[in-house]
């Protein structure tokens, strides 16, 4: 069977939602999700949006944070767009009824690692997502968009050189349906779980990446994965995350002896990048020898880390740990796709009417590293463009280039394994991807994993159900992860190599990789 739309959004996070949401203004929209409507990263988000709307503040600062965050390789057009268009979004947040923290009459601002200013609007305290997710939601229940719930996209259907549709999945009876558009937007979230410590949802496996790389469409840095210094690291706990904003409000990380350690490693300590304080801690657990150092809050105001970060001290109690008394248990885990679907300033991809956004999309606004709350201010500020573009507002072509920065071009490595192959499974991607392609790398354990995927991947058989659909979307986005963190010989961002440890002029470039 066959439906046309006038738009199709593939997910269901602040990505989908929003966008859904803005699109159904001007025409027929059907969004569809793998899951539930409520399966995403979203709603874990706790630290909030960056947005330059305080006193002593300024987009230039924020501009500025953003570049520097990005260790050479954020697209300053694009870092333009997204500090210049924030307040505007903002306000299309509050006036959709997302319900910010407030201090006398004007939204709080909190401070998070590597910006300069706090300029970080929370919801909730430590609720942001949730907040944002339940609002945007209702709003869809209650609105004209056609919601199919259940339903995973299997494959981008084009014709002429430009998007015609979508086949899709109904997981629950096995269906097979297209469903034709004009637009079709991929805002299916990130790919958490290609590694065993993530503080992502099991949804995580990089669908929309897979979908799009089959199409054809271009995909751009992604051996940048930025893994989250501090997840609750305990005995029968899944990965937790503990925000940034902990540390923006005072927390110090301590390893097993007590002591404060990353003064060692940065002026910035506590509130240095995220790849700085994620190596910082790996360095710390693995001299000691231990699986966890701690972030002790001990010192702040309990009635503050109770008012400010409810959602954290409640799981933290429920595992035993009352942070106003104890230090917490932490340790790094997979928390952000950076690369994916290459797009322009209006989020369109290399295929005509082919969108993609949120976690899904690579604006070049992250560069080698993203700064701490850009991501939920990059999904409204370009999924707005988005819509422009297919309404023909968008006037002019700007910032859809690299700057004068290079492009090199890969493909894939032909598999060349031989012999017996064991079947893949998500377990053993996970655990190989953890050991050897995670926060610190090196050329002879990437090209013994680029091997093992190829070979991995010629054992796939053609997908049946959302599991092996789900592998193979893995598979796939693990040798892009890996192939291109082999190809990058330097230490950039959140890409270390500890046989290149030293950031290198010659890449400061970005590796595509496409079908075709």
């Amino acid at each position: 069977m066959s439906a046309k739309y006038d738009y199709i959004i593939v997910g269901s996070g602040i990505a989908g939602l929003f966008t859904a949401l803005l699109a159904r203004q001007h025409g027929s929209v059907l969004l569809i999700t793998k899951g539930g409507v409520d399966d995403c990263n979203t709603k874990l988000a706790q630290g909030g949006i960056a947005a330059a709307i305080g006193n002593n503040d300024s987009t230039e600062l924020h501009y500025r944070d953003t570049i520097v965050a990005g260790d050479g390789l954020s697209n300053p057009g694009m870092v333009r767009l997204l500090v210049d268009e924030a307040m505007d979004r903002v306000a299309d947040l509050v006036n959709f009824g997302i319900p910010f923290d407030t201090v006398n009459g004007e939204i709080a601002l909190a401070l998070e690692a590597a910006h300069s200013k706090p300029r970080i609007i929370h919801a909730g305290g430590d609720a942001t997502g949730a907040h944002i997710e339940t609002t945007l939601s209702r709003l869809v229940h209650n609105s004209s968009v056609e919601l199919k719930e259940h339903c995973l996209a299997t494959e981008v259907i084009c014709q002429g050189g430009a998007v015609r549709g979508i086949r899709a999945l109904q997981t629950i009876n096995g269906e097979i349906n297209e469903y034709d558009c004009r637009y079709l937007i991929l805002a299916t979230g990130g790919a958490g779980q290609l590694f065993s410590l993530t503080t992502n949802p099991e949804v995580a496996t990089a669908d929309g990446v897979a979908l799009a790389y089959h199409a054809g469409v271009e995909l751009v840095d992604m051996e940048f994965f930025q893994f989250h210094p501090t997840a609750l690291k305990m005995s029968g706990a899944s990965p937790f995350l503990i925000s940034e904003a902990v540390r923006g409000e005072g927390g110090v990380l301590r390893n097993k002896k007590g002591e404060c350690f990353m003064a060692k490693y940065s002026p910035q300590k506590e509130l240095a990048p995220r790849d700085i304080v994620s190596r910082a801690v790996l360095q710390e657990i693995t001299e000691q020898g231990t699986e966890n150092v701690f972030l002790d809050v001990t010192h702040l105001e309990p009635s503050l880390l109770k008012a400010r970060f409810p959602q954290i001290y409640r799981v933290c109690m429920d595992y035993g740990v009352d942070i106003t008394k104890e230090w917490i248990p932490v340790a790094p885990a997979a928390h952000y796709m950076i690369g994916g679907v290459r797009v322009d300033s209006w989020g369109e991809s290399s295929i005509k009417n082919l969108f993609a956004a949120g976690e899904t999309a690579c604006t070049g606004v992250h560069g080698a590293n993203r700064l701490a709350s850009n991501s939920l201010l990059e999904v409204p500020v370009f999924a707005k463009r988005i819509i422009q573009k297919t309404c023909g507002e968008a006037k002019d072509k700007r910032n859809e280039s690299d700057n004068g920065q290079n492009i090199l071009k890969k493909s894939l490595i032909r598999s060349v394994s031989s012999g017996r192959i064991d079947e893949p499974t998500l377990a053993a991607l996970q655990n190989l991807m953890w050991r050897d392609v995670g926060i610190v790398r090196d050329g002879a354990k990437l090209k013994e994993v680029a091997a093992q995927l190829a070979a991995w991947e010629t054992f796939l058989e053609a997908p049946q159900d959302r599991a092996s659909y789900e592998i193979r979307n893995l598979i796939l986005t693990a040798r892009m992860v890996t192939e291109a963190a082999l190809c990058r010989r330097e230490s950039r961002g959140a890409h270390y190599r500890r046989d290149y440890p030293d950031k290198d002029p010659s890449w400061q470039k970005h590796i595509i990789y496409s079908r075709s």
